[in-house]
């Protein structure tokens, strides 16, 4: 994702020598209350009720996976060919060819926790440095921690700078100890294979009710690092020289309840999550009700600032705009083209360069795209939820239940060697802590399992377990008594949701 970090000494350097904003970089100086820290997560409007926002934000998230994340893979739009998922679920986040050819260090990848509607948590167990893989921020840490934070839309915090700075990647509140968090390296959606020395990057850091302009330490090809001074909102801001290039997105909506007619929005943006999250929320409490369209939503071609881009069809329609100018601005205001059709798919949607007539993406609409699941998908959500909630009480009645058998009371099953395998397989690095920490085992037990002669990390694991399994009474190193003790803020939450899924 990122070559050598380069050194930009020369855009290290605070606006007006303290960090403030200038009169001339300003567009107001007081951010309203609602946009403090607390309060940075958005509701829903009042046509949807809370629960169902969040079912449909969980829809989102889960047809689009990653689509948000600086980089993401260039599809075959022409075969609707889907994103390769590595081991761990996540798809590969590939860049352009200019920004492929770039090298990339390599992090610790970590799955947060989703701790509340739009907020999400890390634990992180040791010094380190360590890479979100739903938000591709990537956070330095000193020693063990835990790390809250959310993404925040620009339509609040972009109105503190004028034309000569614009944002440049997603904006995050971060709630953690700013002595143990060192650095945040953000993703930026900028293409820098051709342009390193044209662009000036900060951060814009809202505090104290005032935006600030912070120095960034350095940048690379899709992140720009920024030492922690203080926690609030925060993120990238970038000038340029000339006109920038974006690594973009095209995300596609239909309108549900037309049975004899097809009408859509096709949104252009940045492959910026707080865009992207902007066009959710949009889509959402419109009074129209929307599905989203599962397409390849990376651009092939990057989207130029100032430049005109044209959606066409294969089939006849109706589509408005003409065209759309590609600038921040103006993709805030109103980034998408309405698309009517009164024949039935197959169609092919593609969005061009006005001058030059290049396809920048494209994907054909089949009908099968255009069924509307949402009533079954719904209630599929609803029942995992219910299913994750399940309550300690709710367990120990289960376990109870199980114990008392027409025949006399008799002990649950203890978890088999395939089932502590597959809790070993989803454990982290945490695995030593949790076993001391929730399972009663001593330094002096995994002392001996580190001098055994297994060298494979995952079997150390399963040795673990297992010894926690022999040290229980029989009948009491079940499922749920494994679960019942792993439910912590720092167990990793695939090792909780696989646990309940066994039950």
């Amino acid at each position: 994702m990122v070559e050598d970090m380069a050194n930009s000494g020369e855009t290290k350097q605070a606006e007006d020598g303290n960090g403030d904003i200038p009169p001339s970089d300003l567009k107001g100086n007081e951010i309203n209350d609602g946009n403090t820290s607390s309060d940075n997560t958005e509701s829903s409007s009042g046509e949807s009720s809370e629960e169902e926002a969040e079912e449909e934000e969980e829809e989102e998230r889960e047809s689009e996976n990653g689509e948000g994340e600086s980089c993401a893979k260039e599809f075959s739009q022409e075969t609707d060919e889907e994103p390769k998922v590595t081991d761990s679920g996540n798809p590969l986040k590939h860049c352009c060819e200019k920004c492929q050819a770039l090298q990339r260090p390599q992090y610790d990848l970590v799955t947060p926790r989703k701790i509340s509607r739009g907020r999400l948590q890390l634990m992180l167990e040791d010094e380190g440095v360590y890479e979100c893989s739903l938000t591709g921020l990537v956070f330095e840490v000193s020693q063990k921690v835990r790390i809250r934070y959310c993404i925040l839309s620009w339509s609040k915090f972009g109105t503190y700078l004028n034309d000569s700075w614009k944002f440049a990647g997603p904006i995050f509140d971060v709630d953690c100890d700013p002595t143990i968090l060192k650095s945040i390296q953000f993703p930026h959606s900028l293409c820098l294979a051709d342009r390193d020395d044209e662009v000036k990057f900060s951060v814009l850091h809202v505090k104290n009710n005032q935006g600030l302009i912070e120095p960034s330490v350095d940048h690379s090809r899709n992140h720009i690092k920024w030492s922690v001074s203080s926690l609030s909102p925060v993120g990238p801001i970038v000038q340029t020289t000339k006109p920038a290039e974006h690594h973009g997105v095209v995300l596609v909506y239909k309108e549900v309840g037309q049975p004899d007619s097809y009408s859509f929005r096709v949104y252009l943006t940045s492959n910026n999550d707080s865009d992207i999250n902007d066009i959710r929320k949009e889509v959402r409490t419109s009074k129209k009700r929307y599905m989203k369209i599962e397409k390849p939503p990376i651009c092939q071609k990057l989207l130029k600032e100032n430049r005109k881009y044209r959606l066409i069809s294969d089939s006849e329609g109706d589509i408005t705009p003409e065209d759309i100018q590609f600038t921040l601005a103006v993709v805030k205001m109103k980034g998408y083209f309405e698309a009517f059709f009164e024949q039935h798919p197959p169609f092919k949607l593609s969005l061009m360069e006005a001058d030059t007539e290049q396809t920048v993406w494209s994907a054909i609409i089949r009908e099968r795209d255009c069924v509307d699941n949402s009533v079954e998908k719904t209630q599929k959500r609803r029942e995992n939820r219910k299913r994750s909630s399940t309550s300690e009480e709710e367990l120990t009645n289960k376990r109870a239940r199980w114990g008392d058998e027409s025949d006399g009371p008799r002990a649950t099953k203890d978890m088999t060697d395939q089932q502590l395998m597959s809790v070993a397989k989803c454990m982290g690095k945490e695995w030593k802590t949790v076993a001391i920490s929730y399972l009663d085992l001593t330094k002096l037990d995994l002392e001996d399992l580190l001098e055994s002669k297994e060298q494979d990390l995952t079997m150390m694991k399963f040795n673990m377990l297992d010894l926690w399994r022999r040290k229980q009474p029989k009948g009491e190193a079940g499922v749920t008594y494994l679960l019942r003790k792993l439910r912590q803020d720092d167990v990793p939450n695939e090792v909780i949701c696989l646990l309940q899924d066994m039950l």
